[in-house]
Parts: C-alpha cells; structure tokens; sequence
C-alpha cells in the first residue's frame, strides 16, 4: 500500500479512491513485471509504460521498477519491442514507434519521483536503444513513420497521434541523458524539428481527425502550446458529451475513459484546471466501486459499458489525471511542463522556410 500522499481531488476522488485502483493495478501485474490489458490478457508496451507510471505515482515503486525491467529483459535487439504480446511472448512482428518510445517517459518519471540514479543509469542503456529504433523510422523531413513491419519494412505515413507522443517521449529522453551526464543533442535537434512539424505542418501527417487524440494530443505531447487554447475550443463541443467524458471518435456515441483523462491531463498543462476537474467528475461513471477499476468506455445511445472490459491503462489514466491537476507528485511535471523548448530547426528539411530557435 502508498505511505506517500496521494492526490486528492474534493468530490470527485479521494486518496483512498487512488489507492484503491493503485492495488487493483497492482494485483493485476504478473509474477514477470508485465501489466496486461486485463488478467489473462495481452499487452502493448505504450500501455505498460503508463500503468507503471500510475502506480509509481501512487506510491507503488517496486512494482514500477519490476515493470521496466521487464521491458529492458525483453527488448529486441534493434531496440522494438512487439506491438502486442501476451505472457511475454510476441502475438505480432509488427513494432510500433510510439509504443519504443514511451519507455523514455516512463524512466525519466521515475527518476523524478525517487531521485535514485543508479537505477536510472541501469535502463539508460534501454531508453537509448529504444530511441535510437525511433529516430531510424523518420524521414528526410523529420516526421517518424508509425511501425516497422516483420520482415523490417517501414510503415509508409506518420500518424499526428503517434509523433506527437513521441516528440514528448524526446524531450523526456533529454532530459534523462542531460541529468545522467549522457547528453544526446540528436535527441534534442530531433524533437524540436518534430515539434515544429506538428505544430505547423499537422497536413503532412495520415488524416485521423475524427479521432479525439488527434485533437488534444500535440497539446498533451508538448509540441503545440502556443494556440492552444484555440485549438481545444474548436473542437470541445464535437467531442466532449456533458457528464460523460469525451468521445473516441466524433462520428460514434461512445465516450471513453483514457481518451477523457488525457485531454484532462492537456488542459491541467494549460492551466485549465477547473475544465479538468469537470471532465475527470464526468468520467466517474465507469468507475466500478467494488475495487476501483474503470470499464474502458460507455456506449450512451445503447446505454452500456463497451468494450466489455475494465482495461488496466484506463485505470492508470484516471490516476496521471488526478496528479496532473493537483500536482501532488513531482512526476506530474513530465506531463505538465513538457512543452516544446526553443531549438533550432532546418528549414529547408520541411520546406516552409521557417527558422525557428
């Protein structure tokens, strides 16, 4: 059980309801240090990565360093891991850009919230594989294609989604290596350059818009900051369902709990705290009391949980949220403070002509 203090939101989740879901995650991760979906179930590293965040915030530490070394016991030799596997044996050949670079938001939060170094040195080598994967995926313009595919052919677009939490996952890889005495300026020279892309060529990536990540999630990523308010409005009543959370996609009546606590976790980064807190009451509705887990969404026009599942990473979610909002913890900062920093970009790799530092 978390002897640390725990967020605390007034009427909406009390320490006790975080620590509630924080043993439900942590009665699901399995004997190796993964975390699935739900027991018995699959994984994909993304999801792993969060789940162990969420119980390092609430106080859960060894269970999230057993997480990460997990990852680093498993990784494949170019640095991937698997984009779903399930009792730790791959289902796929397909390795997911997004998903190798998470690891590194996962190990700088965790440094943050314990301070201890020596463990952090130990899965640098890690972080610096799965980085180094990424970083071979982008294109000439700077933007990283979303996969590898068994046989090592690249994926052929890049999804906003995708490199959004990617660029976030670079600044948190710099950081990490500045704080180990291990500076990588490709890391640095490569996010500003993906930051730039998101924020001001959001055209050149595969059209996904009617999914609600695309909307909120270069603000959550870091790379748009500048206008961001903007961008939340334009799009807040095509997504967002009053006391129910928002929607996955705009075309389906189906709300979400994950999708709701990150755009939560956005607009805490904005200061919008008030908004938050709204949405993360609002999302409540799938919490199941008896032990704290969260179903994973809700279909309003039929009236009934769906997907038939209360899936580990929505649990997670609820509790990053509620440490963004109130900052209780120091890790909440890697979500909070992550905006993109000045950096040189080369304009002509993308063409606008534009210098930014």
């Amino acid at each position: 059980m978390a002897t640390h203090r725990l967020p605390e939101l007034d009427g909406v989740l009390s320490p006790e309801d975080i620590a509630q879901t924080a043993e439900y995650l942590a009665d699901m991760q399995e004997a190796s240090g993964a975390i699935p979906w739900f027991r018995g179930g699959h994984l994909d590293v993304w999801d792993h990565v969060e789940c162990a965040m969420a119980l390092a915030t609430a106080g859960h530490t060894q269970a999230a360093m057993r997480a990460y070394g997990w990852l680093a016991d498993i990784q494949l030799p170019d640095g991937s891991w698997p984009a779903k596997l399930r009792h730790g044996h791959a289902v796929t050949g397909l390795r997911e850009a997004n998903h190798a670079a998470y690891i590194a938001v996962g190990v700088w939060h965790q440094l943050v919230l314990t301070e201890d170094e020596n463990w952090a040195h130990r899965l640098f080598p890690t972080v610096q594989a799965a980085l180094d994967f990424v970083l071979d995926l982008r294109t000439p313009r700077g933007e990283v294609r979303w996969a590898r595919d068994a046989d090592g052919t690249a994926g052929d677009h890049a999804l906003l989604t995708a490199c959004s939490s990617i660029h976030h996952a670079l600044r948190c890889g710099v950081h990490l290596a500045d704080r180990l005495g291990a500076a990588r300026p490709d890391w640095e020279l490569a996010a500003a350059q993906l930051g730039h892309l998101i924020s001001e060529h959001e055209d050149i990536f595969a059209d996904r818009s009617r999914f609600s990540m695309d909307w909120y999630y270069p603000i959550l990523g870091g790379a748009v900051r500048l206008g961001a308010q903007t961008r939340i409005d334009e799009r807040w009543d095509q997504f967002v369902v009053p006391g129910l959370g928002i929607r996955c996609v705009s075309d389906q009546p189906w709300v979400t709990g994950a999708e709701t606590c990150e755009l939560v976790i956005a607009l805490a980064a904005l200061g919008l705290r008030e908004h938050g807190t709204q949405l993360l009451a609002a999302m409540q509705h799938l919490r199941d009391p008896a032990d704290g887990a969260y179903w994973t969404g809700y279909q309003f026009v039929e009236r009934r949980n769906w997907p038939v599942e209360r899936s580990s990473w929505t649990a997670a979610s609820v509790i990053l949220a509620a440490d963004a909002l109130t900052q209780t913890t120091p890790g909440a900062r890697v979500f909070t403070d992550v905006a993109a920093e000045p950096g040189a970009v080369d304009p002509d790799r993308c063409g606008c002509g534009v210098l930014v530092r």
